[in-house]
């Protein structure tokens, strides 16, 4: 279905709901296309190929919604689809905060160039080779005796939106990905460790091989481990696992949590919540970005924006019923499936790099905890309380000393935030990106 089609069918569809009644309406249809390949030990485990295609109507009835979702796009489902949304509407609870955008709040012009459809779709025979390469790159490192297997996929989604109150709009997103997790050692002695490269366009998917080879190094460097002691220290987050900090971040300002008062920085506009110096943006429209987007889910117009600045809380991130809630305006940050309303969302989040390198960061350390994976979910939104339990290497004179595992890490995220120095490693390659990070001042329970 191409976009005027797709159009056309929502618009019909909002014409529908008015005509029973409806005071207003929205429309998401989603067409989802996507093959995925997984492998283990050179042979095929999954080849697979789905084309999905979900649709969801919200209708208002003053200030009661309600939605509804079908992947029947026959005409007479849909026309079911109308009279159900208006018949549940009518029915339930007011939401004194629901409602569409007004007019001037509205995305209009051209769509930025965010560049996040790539026309490539691969064959199933390079996604096999891609697995293939990457899977046999890991076994071939000396040290790994297993693999979990390797898998790589190609998504595309078209999306389509509009509502009563004039909106209409889509966009195309693709993404491309490779994967692989392999284990070292024997026995009871065995480690795991993946890798794994996922972007929108093909060309910039890293090299299978490399992929490949650096889960294999990754599994064997995790090889007899210890556990480290217990004290307080600082604690350095690997790349991998530091962008759950800002993940952290992005709960606790989120403006649902806000609105009901269950985050510990609930009181924090404007306040100082991190060091001097650091700053956190939200970016929608960054090039290629995996979570980019021309709008927002209720057709606003979105833009990059500062959380933080110089470690200051600058800024809630809040769609329509959030911002009506707390007296304010929406910052275009809503996020939304078929199946249900909109709800606040970041886009492309990261914590901008420091200056130092991750050598720089750890050369004053003379015993601390560089962590590479994080288990478990100890986390308090309500207090900041934070406890996990990690494993990865013992820093000793500020160089990495052992592999540790069976290791926790605790604190509060308010003192975190404030003890938190970025490296200048930043590479983009999940939704919410870090570089390396110290935190100063931990509990890390080994022994």
């Amino acid at each position: 279905m191409n976009g005027d089609d797709a159009r056309s069918l929502l618009d019909d569809l909002i014409t529908k709901a008015k005509k029973r009644g409806a005071d207003a309406a929205d429309a998401l249809l989603v067409n989802s296309t996507s093959i995925s390949h997984a492998e283990r030990l050179g042979q095929t485990e999954r080849l697979e190929r789905s084309e999905a295609r979900d649709l969801g109507l919200r209708v208002f009835f003053g200030k009661q919604q309600a939605v509804v979702s079908s992947n029947d796009w026959q005409a007479e489902t849909l026309d079911d689809l109308v009279d159900r949304a208006v018949a549940m509407a009518k029915v339930v609870p007011e939401d004194p905060y629901c409602g569409l955008a007004d007019v001037d709040q509205l995305f209009t012009g051209d769509l930025p160039e965010l560049d996040i459809f790539d026309s490539t779709e691969p064959a199933p025979e390079a996604l096999i080779e891609r697995a293939k390469a990457a899977e046999e790159a890991a076994r071939a490192v000396k040290g790994v005796t297993n693999s979990e297997g390797a898998e790589s996929s190609w998504s595309l989604n078209d999306v389509t939106l509009a509502a009563s109150n004039g909106f209409s709009g889509g966009y195309e997103i693709s993404r491309h990905g490779v994967g692989v997790s392999v284990i070292a050692g024997e026995g009871t002695g065995m480690e795991r460790d993946y890798e794994f490269s996922s972007t929108v366009h093909e060309s910039d998917l890293d090299d299978s091989t490399a992929v490949g080879k650096a889960a294999g190094e990754r599994a064997v460097k995790r090889l007899s481990p210890r556990k480290g002691p217990t004290l307080k220290a600082p604690v350095v987050y690997d790349p991998r696992v530091s962008h759950g900090l800002i993940g952290h971040l992005a709960s606790a300002i989120n403006g649902s949590s806000i609105a009901r008062g269950t985050s510990f920085l609930k009181d924090a506009m404007d306040t100082k919540v991190f060091a001097d110096g650091i700053t956190i943006t939200d970016d929608p429209h960054r090039k290629r970005g995996l979570r980019s987007k021309p709008f927002d889910a209720e057709g606003l117009a979105n833009q990059s924006m500062s959380l933080i600045e110089d470690g200051v809380l600058k800024s809630w991130i809040l769609d329509l019923r959030s911002a009506r809630q707390l007296g304010l305006t929406s910052t275009a940050r809503a996020s939304r499936g078929v199946s249900g309303p909109p709800s606040p969302s970041v886009t492309n989040l990261y914590l901008v790099a420091g200056t130092d390198t991750p050598a720089a960061l750890m050369s004053d350390i003379d015993s601390g905890f560089y962590v590479t994976e994080l288990m478990g979910f100890g986390i308090d939104m309500v207090t900041g309380d934070y406890s996990r339990g990690a494993a990865g290497y013992w820093i000793e004179k500020g160089e990495i000393a052992y592999p540790v595992s069976e290791m926790t890490v605790a604190g509060n995220l308010k003192d975190m935030f404030l003890n938190l120095t970025p490296a200048n490693d930043l590479t983009f390659r999940y939704g919410t990106n870090a570089p390396t990070v110290r935190v100063d001042g931990m509990t890390v329970a080994g022994e």
